[in-house]
């Protein structure tokens, strides 16, 4: 009987032992990156289906299929609200989860900075910058302005003269692109009268002639400068894009005025996300920005490439943050 019940502690020992061996094995194998997932994973657009948030996060959930980059199932949710900010907000309740991320750009700062969100970016793993897309100011076919000079110069003389539309909030992505190109031409930023159109109302706007300026991005305005309805004066990026249409707009530096505005998109994880699973999507991202699909993708689009991994992208925000600060605190709406 003695010898029964040493046999069964011995047997219960090595079980164990090997149980040990084993969680050590996972924790060891996670933390030099071979780290995987093993549940879907989603990725949230913190605006609605079809604007810029939404077109990556789904664009790049393609990618990662048709490259094998990611043999797990993604999923894209959208959460609508806030200029971004009820999408933060539901991912920052995810605290600590390795199967949740966002896609976000500069109303990342913008927002909070001007007091709509509570979250602000430091609140969050940064995981990998992925694209550059540029803001373009657009006007009606017919308007009597045919280069941003001839704008600025009017506004110069009455800044509030002239109504410039955006989906954005006021102090938030399309109205900041705006301000910036302008004050670096010398008009009162503080006088312009900017109104928001979040219901995606700002083309219609500008077409009756309600709005004069739509600041938009650059892709947004393509279908319709196709169609001789728009006419775009000028779009942030440092050189011309390339590709059909895009190729014809004029940047805002070849107009002798010096403002170049990116507007990022990049994804970014909860709270405390593992570290693990942060290095794991690194390269993810990585393999997806130099994969032939997405430079595809990139083209169709008119965005650029601009892949930074999390500590590039840490600091570009960083140094972002402070830019963006001074210009809130000049248009008097930072918090």
């Amino acid at each position: 009987m003695k010898n029964y019940v040493w046999l069964l502690v011995g047997v219960s020992l090595l079980l164990f032992m090997a149980a040990c061996g084993n969680s050590d094995q996972e924790v060891i194998g996670a933390e030099n990156g071979e780290w995987e997932p093993q549940e879907v994973i989603e990725i949230v657009a913190p605006a609605g289906a079809g604007g810029g948030y939404d077109t990556t996060a789904r664009m790049a959930v393609q990618a990662f299929a048709e490259e094998g980059i990611i043999e797990q199932s993604m999923g894209v949710v959208n959460k609508v609200g806030g200029g971004g900010a009820v999408g933060w907000a539901y991912v920052a309740d995810q605290d600590g989860s390795p199967y949740h991320m966002f896609v976000t750009s500069p109303p990342f700062l913008l927002v909070p900075l001007n007091g709509q969100s509570q979250y602000g970016y430091e609140e969050f793993t940064p995981i990998a910058n992925i694209i550059a897309d540029y803001p373009a100011f657009a006007v009606a076919a017919d308007a009597k302005w045919d280069n941003l000079n001839e704008l600025f110069d009017d506004m110069k003389a009455d800044p509030s003269s002239v109504t410039v539309v955006g989906t954005s909030s006021p102090g938030s992505m399309d109205h900041i692109a705006f301000a910036m190109v302008a004050k670096a031409a010398g008009v009162d930023i503080t006088k312009i009268k900017y109104v928001s159109a979040q219901d995606n109302a700002g083309l219609t706007q500008v077409l009756n002639g309600s709005a004069d300026v739509f600041s938009t991005g650059v892709a947004e305005t393509v279908e319709q400068v196709k169609a001789g309805n728009l006419k775009v004066l000028g779009v942030t990026s440092e050189e011309r894009l390339e590709g059909e249409t895009l190729e014809d707009f004029p940047t805002v530096a070849e107009q002798d005025i010096d403002a170049s505005i990116i507007n990022w998109r990049g994804f970014f994880g909860p709270p405390n996300m593992p570290k693990e699973a942060q290095e794991y999507y690194e390269e993810k991202f990585k393999e997806l920005s130099e994969s032939d699909a997405f430079a595809d993708i990139r083209n169709r689009f008119g965005w650029g490439e601009m892949y930074m991994d999390s500590e590039e992208t840490k600091q570009y925000l960083d140094e972002q943050h402070a830019e963006f600060k001074v210009i809130l605190e000049e248009l008097g709406l930072a918090k």
